[in-house]
This record gives C-alpha cells, structure tokens and sequence, in this order.
C-alpha cells in the first residue's frame, strides 16, 4: 500500500513537473497592434458606435474591452510612450506637439527589445521619427514618413514613402488605408510562414483629417447621417453604453460644448451629414483591413496564440469648423494651392454645400459638433486632458490566455503599459543598456494579469502634459487645469467620468496632495 502511495506521488510530481515546464516553454504569442489615429471613444461599434465595424467588434466580442485606457492625446506623444514605455517628455517630446525627435540615448524601442529575442518585426503607417523605422527596431516598413499633412490618394511634400529603405512612387489607384491593409496583410503572410513569432503594428492615419475617402465607401453611410443627426447619434450612443456596461447608470452625458447648435436648427444638414459619412468610411476602411488580417490568421491556424490589440492615439479632433467656410488648414482663396502635391494638382480650399469633402482636390475635418458625438459620453476632444482628449477604446483579443470573452476591464491602463506587456507576453527583460544607450527604467506596468483575469497592482498616479492640459490621476480622482487659465478642478471618476462637477473646493487637502505630486513628476521628466 505504502509502495502504491509513494508511486502514485512520483508520478503526480512529474506531471506537475511537465506542466510547469510546459508553461515555461510555451512559445511567445504573435502580437498585432492596430491603432487609429483621431478614432472618438464612442466610435467603433462595441463601444456604442453605429458605424459598421464588424472585425474590432468581434475582438471585443471574444475577448477584452477597457473602458478607463488612456493615451497623451496627441499622436507624436501617444506614439512615443507607446514604443518606449516612457512618459513622452522623458524621450524628447514635449508632449504639446505633434511630431519631435525622441532621444533614443535614453530609451528603447518595443521592437528592439523584441528582435534581440527572436521575434520577426514589422510596422506599416505613420511613423514619425527622422530616420527609418528600420533603424528603430522593424525588420520590415511600409508607409510614408510623416512630417506634414497627408493625402490618402497622393504623395505630398514632407511625406514620402518607402517600402523597408526603397523609395518608392505611389500608384494610380492609390489609397492611404487600403495600401496600409495590403503592405500589413503581406507582412503577415510572410511571417506565418516563418517558424518565429512575430510583432506587426499597424500605425493608421485614418480617421485623421483630411476627410479622404472614396465614393463608394461614402455612399453607404450618406443616407444613414442625413437622416439621423449629432444629437440623436449621442443620445443612441449613451444609451448602447449603458445597456452594454461600458459606462455606469448614473453618469451624465458630457454638457455639449458651447457653439453646436442642435441638429434640427441647422442650415446645412446635408453637406453636415456628408462630413460625417466621410469620416465613418475612414473608420470602415481600418475595420475592413482588421478583417483581411484575422482572415490570415485563421487560414493558418494561428489565431490561438496571437494576441491581437486595437485603440486609438487620442480622443476625436474637433479641426473643420461648424459652418461652411472657403478656407482652412492652411489653405485659402489667396494661398498658393499647386505646391502641397508632388503632381502640382491645385486644392479647393475650405468645405461646404458647393465643396463637399471626401474627394481627392479637398481637405477638410469633420468640426467640433460630430467630435463631440465620436466622444460620447466623454468631455473634451483631442489635444486636451479631459477624458475625451485622453481616453481611447481598447480591445484585445487573446484565445490562448483570455478565457472571459466579452469582458470588461474597468482598471485603468496607460499606453506606457504596452512595453512591459509584450516584454511579460514575450518572457524576455528590459535591459538595462542597449548599443551603447542606457535607457530609462520602463514606467508602464504588465497588462497580462488582466488579461488572465486577475487584478494588478495599479499605477500610484498616472500624468498628463498636452496642449491644452495638465492633469494627474490618482485612483479615482483626477485634476486638470488649463494651461491658460492655471486653475486646478478636481473630479472623481467614479462616480462623475464625464467630469460634469468640480470637487476641488470640497477637498482641498487631496487637491493639494495631487498637485504637489504632479510638480513632482513635471520636474521628473523634464516637462516644459
């Protein structure tokens, strides 16, 4: 009997020994990151959009959605912390504008790390750095280097494309986010037939302004906008985020910013509308190429162990104007308008009823009135630190280790957070030096816990330097001032998200504790 016992103990041993082992060895997980760039957090469909985007909703659907996910609402800072780890201002960014050179004596790239263990690396989009992302950590690159405005149907000045270190020229056919889909769809392919795991972030531009898209990806959407206008689209919104948990009950909508007049008043809904159709044939052109890219995987029977990542760099941007207007962005009736395209063709400055956005020869945003809906229910907009401006929808999906499908996270995360999460999902380190560089201790924290359903231990405080802001969150309480003004306003999050009631007079103790640690990390960081 006791020979029984010592033999069936043996062979537990070993089986917990091979199960360790087993969890040891298993190979690192495929990672794809898509971001879009100006995306409102109410947009895409599993967070109360109505624009059709079936792909990011089935991410959702089969496995993760964070509803209090924070990027630095500009997308030079957003980009920055998302590759480093780092607060934006500790690699070269101001964090109050949108494209500077990061100092890499002081950091590393997530694609860096990731080469040093194997992974094959691959980026299409916008990459903003001065020099090319194969320098930067990416075995492969497609996209334009961003230093100034872009077309989605022609190469403009200060943005030209490359395929890996080839210049290349663009076809007739050419169009922004399809070529992005394609280039990142083929990368794909190539890595699965590889025997390593891989790292593919898709950098969008889309939704971004100009207003770009092609007419048959307009048309689908012109109908549903003229009859159904910014204050009913956020009414139906809040109440989808409601039903499905994304915000609490007892939240109120976000007060409409002054100067949007309601829908029913307005003069113009046509040309209103075909602004917003615009936009949304954007947002369905990324959720299109998501498609092509969980296609590719699921024909390989890769999709258990690819973990697969969508947000957006910052909140909605409110650039357009509410009213018709014959200039903007830069151009106008008595600017030089054949020098911004390499072809010379000339642009129709402004937008309106006689200049409808969408075609190639316009440039024109969507204005603050559909912002504000993108936003629903959030106060601000982009380049601001009200949640609007900072707050981003994010959805993960992993099958191998996300086991709670269509789930809500409710912890609070940072797009810092990703180097440490591939670094966790990848069971490799940061380190300590790199090529001669000594990079900064990485401030983000693992995601993985949260993706096995566990808690984390969660950041002491979270900070923000942008354009129009500062702000410090710490727990559930968030202060913000403007940069102009200077005075502190004080929220809590919890209970008011849509940051609708000052709390700073009732609690001047915790106000000032917030306020001294901001100062603190402000002179950290270096912050300007």
């Amino acid at each position: 009997m006791n020979q029984l016992v010592l033999t069936v103990c043996f062979l537990l041993e070993l089986t917990l020994v091979a199960v360790a082992s087993g969890q040891e060895t298993m190979k690192p997980p495929n990672i794809i990151l898509v971001m879009a760039d100006d995306l409102g957090w109410s947009d895409i469909g599993c967070y109360g959009g109505e624009i059709d985007t079936p792909h990011i909703d089935s991410l959702a659907r089969d496995g993760l959605s964070f509803t209090q996910f924070y990027n630095n609402a500009i997308c030079g800072p957003t980009r920055a912390s998302l590759l480093t780890g780092l607060y934006c201002q500790q690699v070269g960014h101001r964090g109050d504008r949108w494209n500077e050179p990061k100092d890499f004596n002081k950091c590393v790239t997530i694609g860096e790390v990731l080469q040093q263990t194997n992974y094959q690396t691959m980026m299409v989009g916008k990459w903003q750095g001065r020099d090319s992302a194969l320098d930067r950590g990416f075995d492969r690159f497609f996209g334009p280097m961003c230093q100034a405005k872009i077309s989605y149907f022609h190469e403009v000045n200060k943005n030209p494309y490359y395929l890996d270190r080839k210049r290349i020229e663009l076809p007739k056919n050419f169009y922004l986010t399809d070529a992005l889909n394609d280039y990142a769809d083929r990368f794909l392919r190539e890595s699965l037939s590889e025997k390593r795991p891989f790292f593919l972030y898709v950098a969008h531009i889309a939704p971004h302004w100009p207003l770009h898209a092609r007419e048959v990806d307009v048309a689908r959407f012109r109908k549903r906008y003229r009859k159904t206008g910014w204050d009913e689209i956020r009414a139906q919104r809040f109440q989808k985020q409601r039903q499905t948990g994304l915000v609490p009950e007892h939240w109120e909508l976000a007060p409409r910013p002054t100067g949007i007049r309601d829908w029913d008043r307005d003069q113009q809904k046509d040309w209103q509308a075909e602004r917003m159709a615009v936009y949304a044939a954007q947002v369905a052109s990324i959720d299109r190429g998501l498609g092509q890219l969980l296609k590719t995987l699921k024909d390989a029977n890769a999709v258990e162990n690819t973990l697969v990542i969508f947000l957006s760099d910052n909140g909605a941007a409110p650039d357009g104007g509410l009213s018709p207007s014959k200039s903007g962005f830069g151009f106008g009736p008595n600017s030089k308008k054949i020098d911004w395209r390499k072809d010379h063709v000339p642009i129709r400055p402004g937008s309106g009823p006689d200049n409808p956005p969408g075609p190639h020869d316009t440039f024109a945003g969507y204005g603050l009135a559909w912002a504000n809906a993108s936003n629903t229910p959030l106060r601000g907009t982009k380049l601001g630190a009200y949640e609007g401006g900072i707050r981003t929808p994010l959805v993960v999906r992993w099958p191998a280790v996300i086991r709670e499908h269509g789930s809500i996270e409710k912890q609070p995360g940072h797009v810092i957070d990703f180097m440490a999460t591939f670094l966790d999902v990848a069971n490799t380190s940061y380190p300590t030096q790199f090529r001669g560089r000594q990079p900064l201790p990485v401030e983000g924290k693992s995601l993985l816990p949260l993706f096995k359903g566990d808690q984390r231990q969660e950041h002491n405080a979270l900070y923000w330097n942008v354009p129009q802001h500062q702000a410090i969150r710490m727990g559930q309480w968030k202060a913000i001032r403007s940069k102009k003004a200077g005075q502190w306003q004080l929220f809590n999050l919890e209970l008011d998200g849509t940051e609708t009631t000052d709390l700073a007079e009732r609690e001047p103790d915790r106000m000032k504790k917030m306020v001294s640690q901001f100062e603190t990390w402000h002179k950290r960081v270096n912050a300007k």
